[in-house]
């Protein structure tokens, strides 16, 4: 059985052979750009421009940085404290929760595919549905005694400013109004995720390039810096802004745009000095769901890039092409 990264890296002065990265995947041999950085967009500005920013920003970067958006900063801060208890929580407390089954509903699992992959990354984390949260709080952990009412609220708040953000790219992408409520935004979940200290970062990496496969994801990281996203070739450090979410788009949201919106790469980088909690949202579609691009922004002289495919047989894939190395949005598009 895999054993936890936060509990045995206390002990470890070095960081161990399998998490390793090769040569040519190690954080110190790409350069981070010091100067470029994500947008930053207020979501309590004029209507109309914050329609234009969002989309520019989902079109060249794929992320940005959503403040003054509504979910107070007392909530952001106590949700991120509650995380950080859970995973101080001793090592047979935090176990209870852990399985090597991806269909086990609220789980703690260690790097991304422990099993099958060369070489783990150094990061924890524990993930389970929130939406509907009737039918899904009573699985989560009662272990900080907190969890269930601050995720809870937190949860609900998070997932109420995320479909509204999709309404508003619905309007900058001249969709018709709630095309993307009822199944295309019909689940949450919640991964919370622990990047403990790290003996040496340049050797390691907290998760690799990838894009995530849903629809829309809300991270809150907190004031540790860690996050990267990968622009023209080009890593760019997403540093922490006080009381500010990160928002990117997601690969389901670049096909049904028909490619107008970037579902970026991005990775973590962890820390020597101090450990580091993140909180990451993410609404998905249902299985049963039809995704392909939006029929309004196809026609004769701007074909679909992009087949059409139930959410289920995209997600049944993603880890099997992401363990291969295949890129899952090459695997939808329409060849020529």
């Amino acid at each position: 059985m895999a054993q936890l990264i936060s509990n045995m890296c206390s002990i470890q002065p070095v960081v161990p052979e399998s998490y390793i990265l090769p040569p040519e995947r190690r954080p110190g041999q790409l350069v981070v750009h010091p100067c470029k950085t994500i947008p930053v967009i207020d979501l309590d500005g004029d209507q109309n421009e914050l329609v234009q920013e969002i989309i520019k920003a989902s079109q060249e970067y794929g992320f940005f940085q959503l403040i003054n958006h509504g979910v107070s900063e007392e909530l952001m801060k106590d949700v991120l404290v509650v995380a950080k208890e859970f995973f101080d929580l001793p090592a047979e407390e935090k176990q209870r929760f852990f399985s090597e089954d991806p269909n086990q509903t609220c789980r703690m699992k260690t790097s991304i595919d422990f099993a099958r992959e060369k070489v783990h990354f150094w990061r924890d984390s524990l993930r389970h549905p929130c939406h509907p949260l009737e039918e899904h709080i009573q699985q989560w952990p009662e272990n900080p005694a907190r969890y269930r009412e601050v995720f809870g609220q937190y949860s609900v708040e998070v997932r109420n400013l995320s479909l509204q953000i999709l309404d508003l790219v619905c309007e900058g992408l001249g969709l018709e109004p709630g095309y993307f409520g009822g199944e295309l935004s019909w689940g949450q979940i919640m991964s919370v995720n622990h990047y403990p200290r790290c003996p040496d970062p340049t050797l390691v990496l907290g998760l690799p390039k990838h894009g995530d496969p849903y629809l829309i994801t809300l991270l809150n990281q907190g004031d540790v810096p860690g996050l990267q996203v990968l622009k023209d070739e080009q890593w760019v450090a997403v540093e922490p802004l006080p009381h500010a979410f990160v928002v990117n788009i997601n690969h389901m949201l670049q096909i049904i745009s028909n490619g107008k919106l970037k579902s970026a790469d991005h990775r973590v980088v962890p820390s020597s000095n101090v450990p580091r909690t993140t909180i990451a949202s993410f609404i998905r579609p249902s299985r049963d769901v039809v995704v392909e691009p939006a029929t309004s922004l196809v026609s004769e002289s701007n074909p679909p890039l992009y087949k059409s495919f139930t959410f289920g047989d995209f997600i049944g894939n993603f880890m099997k092409d992401t363990h291969e190395g295949i890129d899952p949005l090459e695997r939808c598009m329409i060849r020529p």
